[in-house]
């Protein structure tokens, strides 16, 4: 499936920026299964330097410095992009998951070590008895990986309520899996802190998701979303497979790969430091569609 993504993130400041710094984790990733076709990020006001590179997870990372004194800075990506997500495996020939857990453990065999990092804990996803108290009923003994991670997957997204505005960025695991709602990166670091907790790698992917109107209503512009979801390590046999627990499926061809990391923290999309600006507020709009729609 092949589309074009327009992502414009604006900040609004009570008074005037003096000097700004920003990183950016907002260029797709180039991977076998997403064929990046073109990418272009545009400023306002234009940063006087501007640096690419890519991150310790091999993202793609923009880096900006601006010395204009601004009230308003906005960032928009601009991108066409061929997404196929491979189909998973079948899930009972999968290993049980203590065989995924213990591979990990020792870094052995192919992809381990780079695998095993998403196993420890992080800021936003540590492995918490809480975490692993709900996660336990997804893998019983001697259970399929796949299956164990699909169970999880699909009462995360039957036991939580999709609620905006009851948690932010950093609101802890404990916490939602106390109130049973928020949004998709609360799903997400529930589930990965779940599956740290057995031992299994899970890592953050943020991106997009292809949304559709209602029957009969057209399609409003800019109200996509931006994503979030988990990568899940099965093995050294079948590698990772992503999984989306907001709407209980594995990713297929509607999500597009912005970057991944460990949690949220180590991949905001925009990311920076500024001089001056008091209290600021902060809006964002997404399209992706399908380039033979759009």
């Amino acid at each position: 499936m092949m589309y074009r993504v327009r992502h414009t993130t604006s900040y609004a400041y009570a008074s005037p920026v003096d000097l700004a710094t920003h990183m950016l984790h907002l260029t797709p990733r180039t991977l076998p299964h997403q064929r990046v076709i073109g990418s272009r990020i545009t400023v306002d006001p234009a940063p006087v330097r501007t640096q690419e590179g890519t991150d310790h997870f091999g993202n793609r990372v923009t880096w900006l410095f601006v010395d204009t004194p601004h009230a308003r800075f906005e960032v928009t990506t601009e991108a066409e992009i061929d997404v196929a997500f491979p189909a998973p495996p079948d899930a009972g020939t999968t290993p049980p998951w203590e065989e995924v857990a213990a591979a990990a453990a020792r870094a052995d065999g192919q992809g381990a070590w780079e695998a095993a990092e998403f196993a420890f804990d992080s800021m936003l996803a540590p492995a918490s008895p809480e975490a692993r108290f709900y996660a336990a009923p997804s893998f019983p003994p001697g259970r399929p990986i796949l299956e164990a991670v699909r169970h999880l997957t699909t009462r995360i997204s039957q036991d939580f309520a999709f609620r905006t505005g009851v948690t932010n960025v950093s609101t802890p695991v404990a916490q939602v899996l106390n109130q049973r709602a928020g949004v998709c990166q609360d799903f997400t670091h529930v589930m990965i802190a779940g599956l740290r907790s057995h031992g299994i790698p899970a890592r953050y992917v943020s991106g997009y998701i292809r949304t559709r109107p209602r029957p009969g209503q057209p399609r409003r512009r800019g109200a996509d979303q931006s994503h979030a979801w988990v990568g899940a390590w099965l093995g050294p046999a079948h590698g990772w497979v992503d999984l989306d627990p907001t709407n209980d499926l594995v990713v297929h061809d509607e999500h597009v790969v912005l970057a991944w990391g460990r949690d949220f923290a180590d991949i905001s999309p925009v990311r920076g430091v500024i001089l001056g600006g008091g209290r600021h507020g902060v809006s964002v709009g997404v399209d992706l569609e399908p380039l033979e729609e759009a």
